[in-house]
């Protein structure tokens, strides 16, 4: 059977583009009853996007030039699917023009020299230096502001209007999606972000996640940070926070690309890098895995059972190999008081492995554990590693 092909969606810039398209031409042009806005995305796609004026059932609620897109995500599991976005233009003088430019949170651009891009409800506010966009403003990142912008020009060009007008996208929905998404993580406070860099969403791709963990690793680095704390997921997020007292969010997660993580932490310059997580996926490492997805393989139990026989114990070998967790393993490993010194060498072989990927240049320190055995084992210089973390995001020591 042939596999189904995913249907692509169209992003937040694309939509907002579309709806500020046909408020302009709502202003301008005396287009109320438009079914929808054409567009050129960057990568040169002509596309049509369907519209819908917004008629405010108060006269204060909104501008009375608005239109707005449901959006349509595709295949893509995005939570804003479904999301209505909203555009509305007016007019304003050059005093309120200027004012915006000069002390504004939105954002002016010198090719549409008589357009201003503000934000409103649901949509984020910069507070973390790092990001696309700087700390104050609101979190519509620059394709999709040159977007908006050029679609609103476009209706300005036919209509000869010379005069000053403001772009304000919103999202009512936005404050709560953003809870769903890395925003608040990423220090993009009370709302989602306008995104896009191609117009077009593509169905969630291993792609996707990594640039996701790229700009985690890039935003650590802006900050100041001197010492990279990683987990894989949620596991080890969780074991930091009940028993390191780290605050969720301080990790930066790398799901299964653990070399790639690490790649990218040499590149934005880290020398020091704690990673944190549960046995049944740090074993996987410290055997060599690069990506720990069960696609590519599980090993496992191959890997305690190889581990147990350099503690010294080759009988025990063929028990462990056949068990069907790592927790099982463990269990077995107990009785004999080999589960924590197994943890240890777990650990000593993932700093083995990460430190090759990083080319030798990150000192790595790991910590595994097994919470079905309150177990845990770490490299010797892991607390050296985890004090200076605390030092550097400003936590003071702290310690097991």
């Amino acid at each position: 059977m042939a596999e189904k092909r995913l249907r692509n969606g169209y992003t937040t810039g694309t939509c907002a583009a579309a709806a500020a398209k046909a408020a302009a031409a709502f202003l301008l042009c005396g287009k109320a009853d438009l079914d929808y806005s054409e567009l050129t995305l960057p990568g040169g796609t002509v596309c049509r996007i369907p519209v819908t004026r917004y008629e405010p059932e108060q006269e204060t609620e909104s501008p009375a030039f608005c239109y707005f897109v449901q959006k349509d995500s595709g295949d893509d599991p995005d939570v804003t699917n479904g999301t209505n976005i909203y555009a509305s233009v007016r007019q304003v003088d050059r005093n309120e023009f200027e004012s915006l430019c000069h002390a504004g949170a939105g954002y002016y651009l010198k090719e549409y020299p008589q357009l201003y891009l503000n934000g409103g409800r649901g949509i984020g506010m910069v507070t973390k230096p790092g990001l696309s966009c700087p700390v104050g403003h609101y979190a519509i990142n620059p394709v999709p502001s040159s977007m908006i912008l050029g679609a609103v020009a476009d209706v300005v060009q036919t209509a000869a209007f010379e005069e000053y007008l403001i772009v304000t996208i919103w999202i009512p929905e936005g404050e709560q999606l953003a809870l769903q998404t890395f925003n608040p993580k990423l220090g993009i406070q009370g709302g989602i972000s306008v995104l896009g860099t191609t117009g077009i969403v593509k169905p969630m791709s291993e792609e996707a996640l990594l640039e996701t963990i790229r700009l985690e690793i890039h935003m650590k680095a802006v900050n100041g940070a001197k010492v990279l704390l990683m987990a894989p997921g949620n596991y080890g997020e969780e074991f930091l926070k009940k028993e390191l007292g780290v605050p969720m969010g301080s990790a930066v997660l790398c799901s299964n690309f653990v070399k790639e993580a690490v790649l990218m932490a040499e590149m934005e310059g880290f020398r020091k890098l704690l990673f944190v997580g549960h046995i049944g996926k740090l074993i996987k490492v410290s055997a060599g895995v690069e990506n720990t997805h069960s696609r590519y393989g599980d090993g496992r139990m191959e890997q305690m059972a190889v581990l147990t026989k350099e503690l010294g114990h080759p009988k025990l070998q063929e028990q462990i190999r056949v068990c069907n967790t790592t927790d099982d393993a463990l269990a077995l490993l107990k009785e004999q008081d080999l589960a924590k010194p197994l943890l240890d060498r777990t650990a000593l072989c993932v700093k083995h492995w990460m430190e090759i990927w990083s080319g030798g240049q990150i000192a790595v320190e790991a910590v595994t554990f097994s919470i079905a055995h309150q177990l845990l084992g770490a490299t010797e210089n892991w607390q050296k590693a985890f004090d200076a973390w605390l030092e550097t995001s400003g936590r003071g020591k702290d310690s097991l």
